[in-house]
């Protein structure tokens, strides 16, 4: 069985405001969501800027109890999932419980909440032997990353498959593709899927500081974050939630609902290379492009628009240039790419859930966004990056693709809804 896969419901918890319209007008507009951090102190830290996202839980529909419960990247998801529940005006209860299944991806977990359990436990890190009374009743819960799949699910009622997807900085797609592999496959008729992450935390900012993948440049806040760019050092860290409704085809059609796109093929691969290393050919990431293209039926010229990793380090922006040229040979210069991260910042896990959005609604108001910042660009990025402005464009295919510490690469190929052969 080899069944269709549409999204007919959209939710997002992003920098720069809540909610899918927000996010849109966002990106589309070219301006930036980062700014010095807010969430902590950082003066001590090497990178301070980041794009958080002005989220107030109660605001946004959550108890007291859900918000003293979930972590912050878990809320992050039970907030998108209630606007992509309500965006696909989908009746859950119509839907059998067994058919209806749960994929989240996330890089980090509950990052932010089990460092704010330590320091309390610890006494800020003073106490080897810990004192577990001063610990949050639900603090195993934060340990586990499945959790935020066990939230989602019990929002929505999913009583199918349900499982955690995490792959660094591709999580965010493989978490979609592995939800389009079960819907395809005949396991299950409705997934709720997409990925989170709240990683603005000193822990995560330590971490990227110690290998100084994230920019120092604090003093402007606003043009941190510039992919392509050749005066580019390094992300922006950022946060966020993408979740979509996902349906087989035919189950969409006959309920009437809207369709933003149809994912029509994925693929990744690892380069077994090194942790933070990427080869300069970009052979992997081409590989996947490849397989992605072909199983979607796709040729390099049909490809309208790719949606970049673009972080904005030396060493991605150039990989991912000569991986694009690699799989799309000529029509790589003839095809639009852009980042939104210059916007957004790298959500790590989530952020490829996020970018899937960001696709999904190019097909569907058939705007290219830009990428911001960009104002000298690499010569050894020689493509067309769309800088600056967002850029009108009839879309009916579109790649996205995705690049993660460890040697992780992900492409997935979305097209406009339309017949076509099963």
């Amino acid at each position: 069985m080899n069944r269709r896969v549409v999204i007919t419901g959209i939710g997002l918890v992003a920098p720069g405001g809540t909610g899918t319209k927000a996010f849109w007008e966002l990106i589309t507009s070219g301006r930036t969501a980062t700014r010095p951090i807010s969430l902590f102190d950082a003066t001590a830290f090497r990178s301070r800027v980041a794009a958080e996202c002005d989220f107030d839980p109660v605001l946004h529909g959550l108890t007291p109890q859900e918000t003293r419960r979930m972590d912050r990247a878990t809320q992050f998801a039970a907030v998108a999932t209630d606007e992509a529940v309500a965006d696909a005006a989908l009746a859950f209860d119509v839907v059998e419980p067994g058919r209806l299944g749960v994929t989240v991806g996330s890089a980090v977990g509950c990052t932010t909440s089990l460092e704010r359990e330590y320091v309390a436990v610890s006494d800020g890190g003073r106490n080897w032997l810990v004192d577990h009374g001063y610990a949050v009743p639900h603090l195993y819960g934060h340990l586990v990353p499945s959790s935020m799949a066990a939230e989602v699910a019990r929002r929505v009622g999913a009583e199918g498959p349900a499982a955690v997807v995490s792959t660094g900085c591709t999580s965010g797609l493989d978490s979609v593709a592995h939800a389009r592999e079960l819907i395809a496959e005949g396991s299950a008729d409705v997934m709720v899927a997409g990925a989170t992450d709240a990683p603005i935390s000193p822990i995560t900012l330590a971490c990227f500081d110690a290998i100084r993948a994230t920019t120092p440049r604090n003093d402007d806040p606003e043009h941190a974050s510039r992919p392509f760019d050749v005066t580019r050092n390094g992300f922006v860290l950022g946060e966020g939630s993408a979740m979509f409704v996902l349906e087989e085809y035919g189950h969409a059609v006959r309920r009437g609902a809207t369709v933003y796109a149809e994912i029509t093929g994925f693929a990744s691969r690892c380069n077994a290379f090194h942790m933070t290393g990427l080869r300069p050919d970009g052979r992997e990431m081409a590989e996947a492009i490849r397989l992605a293209l072909a199983e979607a039926g796709a040729r390099p010229a049909d490809i309208d628009y790719v949606n970049a990793h673009g972080s904005g380090t030396k060493q991605n922006d150039r990989h991912e240039t000569a991986a694009v040229k690699l799989a799309l040979g000529a029509r790589a210069y003839e095809t639009p790419m852009s980042s939104i991260k210059s916007m957004i910042g790298h959500s790590l896990g989530a952020i490829g859930a996020i970018e899937i959005a960001a696709c999904a609604l190019a097909l569907r108001h058939g705007v290219v966004p830009p990428t911001a910042n960009l104002h000298t660009p690499d010569p050894e990025c020689d493509l067309d990056y769309v800088p600056l402005h967002a850029r009108r464009q009839d879309l009916d295919t579109v790649l996205t693709v995705g690049s993660g510490f460890g040697g992780f690469q992900s492409a997935m190929v979305l097209a406009r809804p339309g017949e076509r052969a099963a």
